[in-house]
């Protein structure tokens, strides 16, 4: 059994990912050939936003928008606790200071209310400069866009969705990667829409970000590549990759997004009281990137994993340590204290989706965990 399954996937879009990568071949434009065009503008579309600019992976998406807001030494940037790491990373690749917020016990999102707490202390403690809030969108449920952003407004702070995990997620009519100022996403294989490497984009209606922002993913040019206006980065998304993701758009879109919620549907209608299953707020849509539950406990949870391992059920925790207990981000003074993510990063398990999880498979993981809990 696959934990995401890529290979059934794979198998069912076999021959128009085939034909989508011999015309890149036949062309011979591998870098920043019209698929990538074609690309972006598929997804700005569907976003609903004027500008996606892609990129080579979803971590140099968010550096080009810390980037092209001039993110600096001392400057706050304020990120959830429990999220990989590389949302925390880039606050520190850029000089600035990450401040960690406590998530929310159901979504796993952060909290709104504790970042608010955390913004009024920076700014009481007058140390830093509050620049900019990163969002995740945790297992491809948006964050609390209706609450974050009013906050983000009250203490003029730019938003930042983090997207990587979310796209394909929406709250009522508004689809992930359009909140904030600027969003940005991950093509890396295993997210909702994953090509066959790295990839990533940067959303924003922001007419004069875009344009920097294309400018600074093709190292600072100018009129052409050798004319360099600015210090950029080399983060270009191969054409190949452009061609698959197209290819895998038309599934995520037609099928896809559907049939894994309806997978998720049945995971929650048959776990939950079982163990706490995950919490999709009142007019929220999950991509379900991950589908995970809570055990009682650090020894519950243990043993489950232990268990379905030995029937051949992979899972995977999902994290495993906050980002401030990070060692990278031990010099940081801004460290919570005992908070939720550190409950639910010892409780929390993920188990195995993907629209390709077939209805065999599913009964058998929903079995065996009533049987083991």
């Amino acid at each position: 059994m696959e934990f995401r399954d890529l290979k059934t996937q794979y198998k069912a879009l076999k021959n128009n990912i085939a034909k989508a990568i011999f015309e890149v071949l036949d062309e011979g434009s591998y870098i920043m050939g019209r698929q990538v065009h074609e690309l972006e503008k598929m997804l700005a579309d569907y976003v609903g936003v004027k500008h996606c600019i892609t990129c080579a992976n979803g971590t140099d998406a968010l550096t080009l928008a810390l980037m092209v807001w001039g993110v600096k030494e001392g400057d706050a940037v304020f990120v959830p606790d429990f999220t990989f790491f590389a949302t925390g990373e880039v606050v520190s690749f850029e000089g600035a200071t990450p401040i960690f917020v406590d998530i929310d016990k159901d979504t796993f999102n952060m909290d709104p209310d504790k970042l608010e707490q955390s913004i009024q202390l920076v700014i009481n403690e007058g140390k830093l400069n509050p620049k900019a809030i990163i969002t995740v969108d945790l297992f491809g449920l948006p964050a609390d866009y209706n609450k974050i952003e009013p906050i983000a407004k009250k203490y003029n702070l730019l938003l930042l969705e983090d997207g990587a995990q979310g796209f394909g997620g929406r709250i009522g009519d508004r689809k992930a990667c359009s909140f904030g100022d600027i969003a940005t996403t991950s093509f890396f294989p295993a997210k909702p829409l994953g090509c066959y490497g790295d990839g990533g984009a940067i959303f924003t209606n922001n007419d004069n970000w875009a344009e920097i922002i294309k400018s600074l993913r093709i190292h600072g040019k100018g009129k052409d590549k050798y004319d360099n206006v600015r210090i950029g980065m080399n983060s270009r998304l191969d054409t190949i990759q452009a061609a698959i993701l197209i290819e895998k758009f038309k599934a995520f879109v037609e099928y896809e997004l559907d049939e894994v919620n309806r997978i998720a549907d049945i995971y929650t209608k048959e776990l939950n009281g079982i163990v706490k299953t995950p919490v999709v707020p009142d007019g929220f849509y999950s991509s379900w990137a991950q589908y995970s539950i809570q055990c009682k406990d650090e020894a519950e949870r243990n043993n489950l994993m232990e268990y379905l391992k030995q029937q051949g059920i992979p899972t995977m925790i999902y994290y495993n340590k906050p980002m401030s207990k990070q060692k990278a981000f031990s010099s940081e003074e801004y460290e919570p204290k005992f908070t939720i993510t550190e409950q639910v990063s010892k409780t929390i398990l993920s188990l195995p989706i993907s629209p390709y999880l077939n209805n065999i498979n599913l009964n058998n993981i929903n079995t065996i965990i009533k049987g083991a809990i």
